[in-house]
């Protein structure tokens, strides 16, 4: 995704990117394309420091702040919880700290996220959605 775009407008894209599929097999093969486009965290960051909580699979998620921004490296044991948090990072990375926390989560309505995943994975998904807000609003707090 281009580097200027919104949270707002990368949300619109995956939305749009979604659509293109008639079922959820190509959805779910899509999640997992974009887990396997992901750059893996570095094993070092593989710690409890970085682990998000509330996953069945074992998910890390290290925010680093360069020039005011937040850029995101994360990874998964699972391959499907890896395309979940491949598509979180498509949307946040490089965003504000103000932008991250305020954002609309919407889209993962749009795309069905709540009624395809199981309740385990929708328990994953809102447990990497809320780390991310939180690194955000942590950042905010210190300023």
């Amino acid at each position: 995704m281009s580097e200027g775009m919104t949270i707002e407008q990368r949300a619109e894209t995956i939305v749009s990117d979604f659509a293109l599929f008639d079922d959820w097999i190509g959805r779910y093969e899509y999640l997992i394309e974009l887990g396997g486009a992901l750059t893996p965290i570095d094993e070092e960051h593989k710690t409890d420091e970085y682990r998000v909580r509330g996953c069945q699979s074992q998910v890390w998620l290290r925010p680093e702040v360069r020039d005011g921004l937040v850029f995101f490296a994360a990874d998964s044991d699972a391959i499907i919880t890896r395309g979940l948090v491949a598509l979180l990072v498509k949307v946040f990375d490089g965003q504000t700290p103000a932008a991250i926390a305020g954002a609309s989560m919407d889209f993962l309505e749009e795309i069905g996220m709540n009624e395809h995943l199981s309740s385990t994975r929708k328990n994953g998904l809102a447990s990497m959605v809320n780390r991310i807000k939180d690194y955000a609003t942590q950042l905010l707090s210190n300023d």
